[in-house]
């Protein structure tokens, strides 16, 4: 009796099975994990040019299921992008939510967007970035990568992705952002001279000889104004809510009172006046919750109409290119005039409401002297030698 031929043996549950298929031009490599709870057969496919390229998909997938993950072969990283900034950024501000969108349409999806998740590798991370830092500045690009890097987090927490590739991959520097600039004591005498009357000039008053951040002072209310100065406390504002979503201050140290030098208390009470009369002749009661800097119906004015109005004040005041200064520069005008005047670092950075002094040195300040004086004090001290040079003498408040 001929020897009868052996066939070949039929992969058993966890084993796998590679084989060629000829309508795909491809190899297919398959493993049968046993069953659902439904009863169906849980078998995982996967295919590749070589069978040594199928075999290691295999094992990957087996990982993975190992893991919990139920990653998807078709699973994008456009649409990881999409479900984290649908559902990981609860609570956050508008604005940042808007920030990250943005970067994530200009520079992840149209470059990464199609690439499938599950295969994506960090060399090809590598590449993008060195593309990116070309045009990029390294906070920008230190953001982008982060969007990502939390985005692939995302589908980790929800298991469809096993490793996240971008943990692996180092950021480049990229180019150097425009740096910050600062306004010499000629040109905040000019701004301080600016538009006296108007809300624009109050509003850049406070900001620059107070120290207050934009998102602060728009968010300031006139019960937190006291321009009443007594023998034990002189004219001061509390810097205690901004237009975060959440209404407090950026960090725990930003929530500060803080003295205000005679020339912002006197244009503060002028702002309080004519705000009250347009109350009256409008036939609205006011109170001392209405904002210090409302818009045209009593709201929140936005960062831009603010950052509007502030550049045409500085137009008014004699520069020539307005629209290169943003109003976060009142804060390092602020941090510079008063280093200037040689505050020390640990002073300047409880009026600013920094955490800690290495921002306000690294970030904010501009110039080092030696230590002398105090804060509301030296901008009385700054700004009072106008008055010795010709300058009207600013208003006491009352």
């Amino acid at each position: 009796m001929a020897d009868a031929v052996e066939r070949p043996r039929k992969a058993g549950n966890g084993e796998d099975s590679v084989y060629w298929d000829k309508s795909k031009n491809r190899y297919i490599g398959a493993v049968s994990l046993g069953y659902r709870p439904d009863g169906k057969r849980l078998r995982v496919k996967v295919s590749g040019k070589t069978k040594t390229e199928v075999r290691r998909r295999l094992r990957d997938r087996k990982k993975e299921l190992e893991a919990g993950v139920k990653s998807s072969a078709t699973y994008t990283v456009s649409e990881a992008v999409d479900d984290w900034l649908a559902q990981g950024l609860k609570g956050r501000e508008l604005s940042s939510v808007g920030t990250y969108r943005s970067l994530a349409t200009c520079h992840i999806k149209p470059e990464l967007g199609r690439a499938k998740l599950r295969e994506l590798e960090a060399d090809v991370l590598d590449e993008w970035l060195d593309a990116k830092a070309k045009v990029l500045a390294s906070q920008s690009l230190d953001m982008v990568h982060s969007v990502l890097r939390r985005s692939i987090a995302h589908a980790q927490r929800r298991g469809k992705v096993l490793p996240n590739v971008a943990d692996f991959v180092e950021v480049p520097d990229g180019r150097p952002g425009r740096p910050s600039k600062s306004l010499t004591l000629q040109q905040a005498e000019n701004v301080l001279r600016a538009q006296e009357g108007s809300w624009i000039h109050a509003y850049v008053v406070l900001s620059l000889l107070v120290g207050v951040r934009t998102e602060e002072a728009r968010a300031l209310r006139w019960e937190h104004v006291h321009t009443e100065a007594t023998a034990d406390l002189p004219s001061y504002v509390d810097v205690w809510r901004s237009v975060r979503r959440s209404g407090d201050t950026k960090t725990r140290k930003s929530r500060r009172s803080l003295a205000m030098p005679h020339q912002a208390a006197a244009v503060m009470v002028e702002q309080r006046e004519k705000q009250q009369a347009e109350y009256v002749e409008q036939g609205r009661e006011w109170t001392e919750r209405e904002l210090v800097f409302p818009n045209e119906v009593g709201g929140l004015r936005s960062a831009l109409n603010v950052r509007r109005n502030f550049r045409r004040l500085l137009k008014v005041a004699g520069f020539a290119k307005p629209h290169e200064w943003t109003t976060r520069e009142l804060r390092t005008s602020t941090v510079s005039l008063l280093s200037d005047h040689g505050i020390p670092i640990e002073v300047i950075a409880r009026v600013v409401g920094h955490s800690g002094t290495n921002t306000t040195e690294r970030v904010y300040r501009k110039q080092l002297r030696p230590v002398i004086a105090d804060g509301a004090e030296a901008m009385d001290d700054i700004f009072g030698r106008a008055t010795e040079e010709g300058t009207a003498s600013p208003r006491s408040p009352r």
